[in-house]
């Protein structure tokens, strides 16, 4: 590839903190989404631990110097064990679980804090009612790769993370979140959930920063997602426009990925994407004929591989000056009509902080 560069100037048991960033560099954000599974789950195998105690179900093992920790991951269970009192931290992952029967956490309804269901095959005519839905303590709820195709939330006003991704969802009860005001992170990919299915599910969750959409099948983003939100990923869906008024309720948002859409200049209205909070915005593998109007505080632009023929400085410095320049770091034009004789001569002082600017 051609690149042309400016130079400025001439198990811990314990509950891990919420993974997406704070203004913090991107690959923060997928840590969650590329670490093994254990780092996931801030997890150490039991047996690093000693001696099981006596308060355990028999199939699992609760470490004696982690006593409010029961381990029942990778045991070929197919069912979930019956959980005594004072366990908090439940790994249940990489097993052949289909069903939740009713009463398996009855001793635990108001303590249990982390549950952790990843790598089953439970689906939601096998959980029983009077299980999840009484778990009214829980800070985290893991229950990716199932075969779930409504989201199963417990009544917890503590959660503060919700994992399903890996699913069949298509459904998303209404107002299952209401009232959840310590959550910060939804993690939703890979799952089959509509623009519809969404609307207005988020509304009111002024503690949510992250949202991760990636995979389903929306036409646009879900409407009513909070001013709090940071992160909102929806690659690899049929997003074809961006209404208006979308980004101005979210004053805080600074990392958007659109990449593998449907994003057309049409769908995109003038100023849409002119927003000062973003930091990074990825519209990859559209079909965008010309650069959009963003603001001069982006740092990280992607547009790569969509069908680009014309460099619109314009759209990137309103005004070039001592004072008035463009804050990008890196610009990825890869895979569009334009090569590096398109860029025009005068954009060096616009681009003057670019060290990436990336050309076929």
């Amino acid at each position: 590839m051609d690149s042309c560069h400016f130079l400025k100037g001439s198990c811990s048991v314990v509950p891990s903190t919420v993974m997406f960033p704070l203004r913090v560099p991107i690959f923060a954000v997928l840590v969650s989404l590329t670490v093994g599974q254990y780092d996931d789950y801030d997890y150490q195998p039991a047996s690093q631990y000693g001696p099981s105690s006596a308060n355990c179900a028999q199939e699992c093992e609760c470490p004696i110097n982690f006593p409010t920790a029961m381990y029942c991951d990778s045991r070929n269970l197919k069912f979930v064990p019956i959980v005594p009192s004072g366990i908090k931290y439940l790994y249940l992952q990489n097993n052949l679980i289909e069903e939740i029967k009713a009463g398996v956490f009855d001793n635990v309804t108001a303590e249990l804090r982390w549950l952790v269901l990843d790598h089953n095959q439970i689906t939601n005519e096998k959980v029983a009612k009077g299980t999840i839905d009484k778990l009214t303590g829980l800070h985290k709820i893991l229950f990716s790769f199932n075969k779930l195709t409504e989201a199963v939330i417990p009544p917890s006003k503590s959660l503060d993370e919700l994992k399903m991704m890996n699913n069949q969802l298509s459904k998303f009860p209404a107002g299952s979140l209401a009232g959840m005001q310590n959550l910060t992170s939804v993690h939703l990919q890979n799952n089959e959930l509509t623009s519809k299915a969404l609307n207005g599910v988020f509304k009111g969750l002024n503690k949510l920063v992250a949202i991760d959409l990636t995979n389903n099948k929306l036409k646009k983003l879900p409407s009513g997602m909070p001013s709090s939100l940071e992160t909102f990923y929806g690659d690899h869906n049929d997003i074809s426009s961006i209404a208006a008024g979308d980004l101005k309720e979210l004053p805080k948002l600074a990392y958007l990925r659109l990449a593998y859409n449907q994003m057309t200049d049409a769908g995109i209205p003038a100023g849409v994407l002119n927003v000062t909070s973003l930091i990074e915005l990825d519209l990859s593998y559209n079909k965008l004929q010309s650069i959009p109007e963003i603001n001069e505080q982006l740092e990280h632009l992607y547009l790569q591989v969509n069908q680009i023929n014309k460099f619109n400085l314009e759209n990137i410095c309103k005004f070039s000056g001592p004072l008035n320049y463009s804050r990008l770091k890196t610009l990825r034009l890869d895979g569009n009509n334009l090569t590096h004789a398109d860029l025009p001569h005068d954009s060096s002082n616009c681009l003057r902080q670019a060290s990436d600017i990336i050309f076929d």
